[in-house]
């Protein structure tokens, strides 16, 4: 039998995995470990974050190791999160489906989005979670002819207790991850080995033989028939790059910023994420806790339960790009321009609530769905497969993706990794 490797274990890697698992023998490698929910109290870390101790972003390693935390050249946070499971751990869980960009190269994912309804739950009846304060918002959009819509969550809507933990881990099993599609595999014979980092592709005659990987400090060969990159739009582009493939400085990173109000016991921390999406041109708009800025953002000075926010999602421009040496990434002139006028319709939301502009405060410019450093185009609809690459090596993450979606991308990365591990079923 045929082997295969996939690097990276999230929303791509598991469903790669789970696809090949039995017609191959498969081996994911994971640069982190096992996942575990962050289980501390936030009013206690509200008060440890007055003594000022918590001063860098960085830091949220220290409260939640699995949320990795690095800064482009301008500063701007990036967001990812590193352990079995990937980012969609530590997502919101919305099952978004967003590929008109693709569909506008050729490509069609229909089958796959369908097979992805019948494997993963989806519900969007979650209203009767949401609280006072959010279907005073909603009401606001719809008088507003923004036509918010719910948002289609990945999760067992009987295990739900909307308690807003889901990207700090769900701590009832409610919300999907990953992780199952993993574990499907593994149940089918896959194996995992994990904190092995993986460094490059090793090349020969015009083939991937295999990986070159770290694990405690050692260097390992892992050989294999196919190898599948799904290591995001942060990790696949520096091991291409180690392994002589050029990239694109296409980065995209769907930079995120909230704009906030005191209202006491909103209890927005302990509502369902993102319950509803507000489509903009170039940007979405969602109710979001961000609890980032929460743990290390100075103007974010009350008790959790005291603050409501409004997230501001953008479709940014790709012209940005990450190496061994760190990312370069900086919002431009448009983005800035997309920026305000998100900024403007929250402050026109806030107003309609009661609450003047000299109330609200911003939290920390932060980004967690980066991509489009080796983008997909027409000659590749079919195939997936750029001709920088040996024929049997694929990549299977955002890197791919020919834009931002300025959505979550997550269900959207599922199918298309779906599609992929099909392909790489013409090697078995």
């Amino acid at each position: 039998m045929k082997t295969a490797i996939v690097v990276g274990s999230g929303a791509a890697g598991a469903t790669v995995a789970r696809e090949l698992q039995g017609k191959c023998e498969v081996t994911v490698l994971e640069a982190g470990s096992a996942f575990r929910p962050f289980v501390g109290n936030l009013t206690l870390f509200g008060k440890l974050k007055q003594t000022g101790l918590l001063f860098d972003e960085r830091m949220i390693r220290l409260i939640f190791p699995v949320m990795q935390i690095r800064r482009a050249a301008d500063r701007m946070i990036l967001v990812n999160g590193i352990g079995q499971g990937g980012t969609t751990t530590i997502c919101a869980g919305n099952a978004v489906r967003k590929d008109e960009e693709l569909q506008a190269i050729g490509i069609n994912l229909d089958v796959e989005f369908q097979e992805l309804y019948q494997e993963i739950p989806v519900y969007t009846q979650h209203q009767n979670k949401w609280h006072d304060r959010t279907k005073q918002v909603f009401d606001i959009c719809r008088d507003l002819n923004l036509e918010p819509m719910p948002t289609p969550k990945m999760a067992y809507a009987q295990r739900c207790s909307g308690c807003g933990k889901c990207v700090l881990g769900c701590p009832r099993g409610a919300k999907w991850d990953a992780r199952r599609f993993l574990q499907e595999a593994i149940g089918k014979g896959a194996q995992l080995v994990s904190q092995c980092k993986v460094e490059k592709v090793v090349i020969e005659n015009g083939r991937a033989t295999g990986v070159e990987a770290t694990s405690a400090r050692r260097t390992r060969f892992y050989s294999a028939d196919i190898t599948i990159l799904a290591a995001g739009g942060l990790g696949t582009p520096v091991i291409l790059q180690n392994s002589g493939i050029e990239c694109n400085a296409n980065l995209f990173v769907d930079p995120v910023l909230c704009v906030a109000a005191r209202i006491p016991d909103s209890q927005q921390d302990r509502e369902i994420p993102m319950p509803f999406i507000v489509q903009g041109e170039n940007f979405i708009l969602s109710p979001y806790f961000d609890f980032l800025s929460f743990f290390f953002n100075k103007h974010w000075k009350c008790p959790p339960s005291g603050i409501y926010s409004l997230m501001i999602k953008l479709a940014d421009s790709n012209c940005g790009s990450i190496s061994r040496r760190g990312v370069k990434k900086s919002l431009t002139d448009q983005d800035q321009v997309t920026l305000k006028e998100g900024v403007a319709l929250c402050t026109e939301i806030f107003r309609r609530l009661g609450i003047g502009s000299d109330a609200l405060f911003r939290g920390t410019l932060n980004a967690g769905h980066p991509g489009g450093m080796l983008p997909l185009t027409e000659r590749e609809a079919l195939t997936f497969h750029s001709a920088r690459l040996p024929p049997n090596l694929y990549v299977s993450d955002a890197t791919l993706l020919p834009r931002s979606l300025g959505n979550p991308p997550i269900f959207t990365i599922a199918a298309m990794a779906k599609r992929i591990g099909k392909l790489c079923l013409q090697y078995v």
